[in-house]
């Protein structure tokens, strides 16, 4: 209940920004009933707003919600769902209630872990994006609150928590560069993208020994022999 609570608060805020950012009331409550993943729904709406094609904002937003489809992987084993729930379930699959889900001590935990978090928080986060709509719109110009910079803000709120070490900071400024020498080249929403291509680079790289195999000692030698 508290992640689904504070997940809905944060719906409040995609509500609002979506508004801000060009998109009408119908429209927006169908990403969060259809999409359902918010870093997704962030990513397109900032491409959006900042003029990119609608093209290069889906791109963004499929490439940022493919890690669910990673997350099924781990939990198709563990839900065991047949048929045609697998549709319903499949919805239900984001990054709350997989961690919700995994490493509990039984099935049965899990399941109910996986679920009351699914559909808690698709509940409130639909609400929220509800309410952030209706409130945003009883504002004559929504964009005067500078809404639209939330979303950029919500990226870089995604990004903090994953910036551990020297090398993901290597990788992160590259990719910031690549995007903002791309900037003059590319339509609006495509420098992510292909910042994005740097991450992808980095991870199809060989995986070099950290420390070589010390030297063994006569001691060793001994023992061996």
């Amino acid at each position: 209940m508290g992640v689904s609570v504070a997940t809905g608060a944060y719906g409040i805020s995609f509500g609002a920004i979506s508004l801000a950012g060009g998109l009408d009331f119908w429209q927006t409550m169908a990403l969060s009933l259809l999409m359902f993943t918010g870093g997704s729904q962030f990513g397109l709406i900032g491409v959006v707003a900042g003029g990119g094609a609608p093209l290069a904002g889906a791109a963004t937003a499929i490439m940022l919600g493919a890690r669910n489809a990673l997350y099924s992987l781990s939990l198709a084993e563990l839900l065991r769902v047949r048929g045609w729930r697998r549709l319903l379930t499949a919805q239900l699959v984001i990054d709350e209630s997989t961690a919700m889900s995994l490493g509990r001590d039984s099935e049965r935990a899990a399941r109910l872990g996986f679920y009351s978090t699914g559909i808690g928080v698709f509940v409130l986060w639909n609400l929220g994006t509800a309410i952030g709509l209706l409130g945003a719109s009883w504002l004559a110009e929504p964009r005067a609150l500078g809404l639209d910079a939330a979303a950029p803000a919500a990226f870089l709120a995604l990004l903090a928590p994953r910036l551990r070490g020297r090398e993901a900071w290597a990788v992160a400024l590259a990719a910031a560069m690549v995007a903002l020498i791309a900037v003059p080249f590319v339509p609006v929403g495509f420098p992510v993208l292909i910042a994005a291509l740097v991450g992808v680079v980095v991870g199809l790289l060989p995986v070099r020994p950290s420390t070589s195999a010390p030297e063994p000692t006569e001691s060793a030698e001994e023992e061996s022999r």
